[in-house]
Parts: structure tokens; sequence; C-alpha cells
């Protein structure tokens, strides 16, 4: 029996000339000796470079003779005679290197000139300014590291196809300095994340991504099959479950940065892979929760972009100021157009529900009417920082029940820009009741609902040895990075996203 070969990514028929001859220069490379040393260890990165001897002039400069050692890969050269220029990019950004025929010997200058665009190579030699006032390294010594044998983008316009960079990330962020500068804001905003959790005394867990039940939000599964135990497990659609064993074990504040996985649909919002944070801390209630959350935010967009007034989309979102909170009724009045009346009235949300295309079931109660008329008439127009409050009990089933009004819940969402970043609720700690609610998901689960929740003994059995009053909060990383970053799409901001397989 035969396996099918895998697909190849498409080549271009030039391409295929460009990477037959620098497949021949890599033979004539591996003929001469080792064709990949791994021998040379750079001492210095262009930023650094730039950031210190950047304003200093050539007459000072050149005297001192700065000796260096860089390495990078090579995206622009200029040939002439027995001088040329190149342009070297490491991980931190750009500087030009020198190379004459007098520095470095014939020999060295004539391979360097057949060295192509993409290979990496490494340069020792010092500091000076060019006439036109650029800092470059005079190069005494020049090696090539790495052959590249396949071509790189067109050097004015780059890597033009939006889904050949989503697919070739690695090209992309060779290419595009912008590619780069959002991975960077990324790395900054998590661990300016994690950073502020740790002083604010919450502890780092890990808890498991393969879960014998799928729990902790209203999402389908991946399912898969661990052979050795002979059992059907899930990729975890959320850590909420095993954040809140925690606490009934005696750790009081929780915290968990990891990947969550979701078998639905793809999106500029969507990915079935995505990060979140989830923070759960014993003896705060959803107010609590808001306040903090504010923080949290406030401070990984000054981490990230050094300001918490952004733009997205051409339009200003400011997280300094207070964030607004409403109820999901008091929306509907405030911006969804609707009287006090009409949005107490379920007779009349129901109506105007289907005049905007919904089909609300029949069934549903005045609150979940509510909810339904807010996804239809207002999610979209809450830019600024938004908390929606009094969520209904039926699409909350693990949240506190409010004291005040038992039909509506202690959660709140958080939107930016119409889209929700955060969700948190005062957690439900009553076991019976939560057990109760777990039924009730089982129940539509059997109806026919993918997205309705399983019943998790384990997790009622722990909430029955007493799990303190607490609150939880889980922010979504992808999404506050597409606001830190000013990117229409979830595609931007994953590495590596989810797509269709080539061919």
């Amino acid at each position: 029996m035969t396996t099918a070969n895998p697909p190849q990514p498409a080549v271009h028929a030039d391409d295929n000339q460009l990477i037959a001859e620098r497949r021949e220069k890599l033979a004539a490379i591996r003929a001469r000796g080792v064709a990949f040393p791994n021998d040379f260890k750079p001492t210095h990165h262009a930023a650094d470079l730039h950031l210190k001897h950047g304003s200093t002039p050539n007459d000072e400069l050149e005297p001192q003779a700065v000796k260096v050692a860089v390495a990078g890969r090579m995206m622009l050269k200029r040939v002439m005679g027995k001088a040329c220029f190149a342009t070297l990019q490491d991980a931190s950004g750009r500087i030009q290197l020198y190379v004459t025929q007098d520095a470095v010997g014939a020999d060295t200058l004539a391979d360097f000139k057949a060295w192509d665009l993409g290979d990496i190579v490494a340069c020792e030699g010092t500091l000076f300014r060019t006439k036109s006032g650029e800092l470059s390294v005079k190069g005494t010594a020049i090696r090539l590291l790495v052959k590249s044998l396949r071509p790189l983008p067109d050097k004015f316009h780059g890597m033009t196809d939006q889904e050949q960079k989503y697919r070739q990330r690695y090209v992309d962020l060779m290419t595009d300095e912008h590619a780069r500068a959002r991975f960077v804001a990324r790395s900054k905003a998590v661990s300016s994340i994690r950073n502020f959790m740790v002083e604010h005394g919450f502890l780092e867990v890990e808890t498991p991504m393969l879960h014998p039940i799928p729990g902790g939000a209203n999402a389908k599964p991946f399912v898969t099959h661990h052979n050795a135990l002979d059992q059907e497990m899930f990729l975890r659609i959320a850590p909420e479950l095993y954040l809140k064993r925690l606490l009934v074990g005696g750790f009081d504040r929780v915290f968990e940065i990891n990947r969550n996985f979701r078998n639905e649909g793809i999106s500029v919002r969507h990915n079935p892979e995505f990060t979140m944070m989830e923070f759960y801390a014993a003896y705060w209630h959803h107010r609590d929760l808001m306040d903090f959350t504010e923080q949290v935010l406030r401070h990984a967009a000054r981490a990230a972009s050094g300001s918490a007034t952004l733009s997205y989309g051409g339009r200003e979102v400011d997280l300094d100021k207070p964030f607004a909170r409403l109820s999901v009724r008091d929306s509907l009045v405030e911006l969804g157009g609707l009287t006090p009346a009409e949005a107490d009235d379920a007779a009349s949300l129901h109506s105007k529900l289907k005049t905007l295309g919904e089909e609300p079931p029949a069934h549903w109660t005045l609150p979940e009417l509510q909810f339904g008329m807010f996804e239809a008439a207002v999610e979209d127009k809450l830019w600024q920082p938004t908390f929606i409050t009094d969520y209904p009990v039926e699409v909350s089933p693990l949240a506190r029940a409010s004291d005040a009004n038992p039909k509506v819940t202690e959660r709140f969402e958080l939107f930016i820009t119409g889209r929700e970043m955060a969700n948190g609720f005062s957690e439900l700690n009553d076991a019976e009741d939560q057990a109760a609610r777990f039924s009730a998901q089982a129940a539509n689960k059997e109806a026919g609902d993918e997205e309705a929740m399983y019943y998790d003994a384990d997790f009622i059995r722990a909430l029955e040895y007493g799990m303190p009053p607490a609150g939880g909060c889980g922010i979504g990383i992808d999404r506050l990075v597409m606001l830190l970053t000013d990117s229409p799409s979830i595609r931007d901001v994953v590495l590596f996203p989810a797509l269709r397989r080539e061919g």
C-alpha cells in the first residue's frame, strides 16, 4: 500500500528557474566544504547599534574603530565593481554593510557578488557613516551562513496576497516590518498582563487541555480519542471549571493564559484555536471584576502601544476613561431605539425581532427576548468600552443569579469596537442550583443543541465541598491584540491561523 504524497506549495514558473539556479550554487558550495556552518556568534544587533551610535558624526565615529559582528538576512544588495553595499536584517532591524575588495580580498568579494537576496550572512568589521549619513559596517570579514533556495517577494511590493501572508507567515515576517511589529506588540501585551496579575496576588496555573467532559462555555468541542485510556476526549473549550476547582482547593486568586478550541466557524473574529486569559478571585463579585478588567486592559495597552488612547479603523478608542456600564435592558432604550415600555414588553420585543429578520423561539422569557434584541440591535454600536450587565439566567448557566432579580445574573460582557472583549460574572457556588442548570443544559443537548453544556458530576462534587464566594472573568487575548494593533482580522494577530489545506 502506498501513501499519496502531500500537496506541495505552488511555485511560479519564473521562481522554478531561480530555485534551480540557487540549488546549483548550493551544490558548488557543498563541494568546497561546509555549506551550513554553525560556528558564528553575532555580538551586536542592528537596533542596538543605531541606538548607541546612530547620532555620532563620522569624524568622531570612524576613529573609534568600533568593532562589531552582525548576522542576518540579506535584503538588498548593490554591486559596484570593487565595492558593494548590502542591507542586513536581523531580529531587531536593519543595518547596512560595506564590502570592498581591499578589505575582504578578491575571492571573497567574488563570492559575495554571487550571493542572493534572502541568504543569511555574517559580517565582522567596524562602524562608520557613509557620505549620505547612513550608519554602516565596514566589513573586514564576511561569510555565507545559510543559502536561501527560494527568492524573496518583490522588494518594492513585498507579499501582496493576504492569504499567502497567513499561509507563509515566515515570509510575511521577513518582508513586512508592520507584521513583525504586531507580534512584538502581542508579546508585550501578554507579558504585561502576566506581570500585572502576579503583582496583584494571582497565582499562574496550568490546567488540562484534554478534557474527559467539555465545559466552561456553550460551544461545540473538538473530539478525539485517547488510545491508552480507550476513551473519548475533548480539546478544552474553556478552563473555567478546572480553575474553579482550584478555588475549592484553597487558592484564593488564580489565572491562566492559554489556548481554547472550539469547532465552530472561521471569520475575522473567530479562529478555531484562540488565546484567553481567565482569572478567578475568591470574595470578589462582578463589580470588582469590572473594575479590575478595566485596569488590566489599560495596563496592556500602555505596555504594547505606549498609550491607552488608541485608533482603530480610523476611529478613536479611549481606554483611559472609566468604561460605561449598561444593563441589557437599559441598552435597548439608550442605544437600540426602544421606549422603556417597548423594552419591557415581550410581545413588542418579539415583533421587533421578527422585523429585524430574527425568529425568536416562542418559549423565550422577557430577559431572553431583551438579550436577543441586544444582540440584533445594540451590540455592534458599542464602539467605546462598555460593560453590558444583567444577562438572563437561561444564557448564563455558570453565573450567580441576582438577589434583586433572580431572572438575571450578576454577569457582564465587555464590548469595544462592537466586539465582545471579555466575559465575567459572580460565580455560582450553590451546588444544587448548578446541578439543576447542568441538567437543563443536558436536556437541551439531548434536544439537538450541540453547544449546550454537558453534566459534569465531578464539578458538582467539588462544589458540594464548598467554593467560597468568587468572581471570574475571561479576556480574549487575540481580540485585544487586534484592538491594540489596529488589525481588522484575527488572522492578522495569530502567527499561524487555521486555513484550508493547500491544493
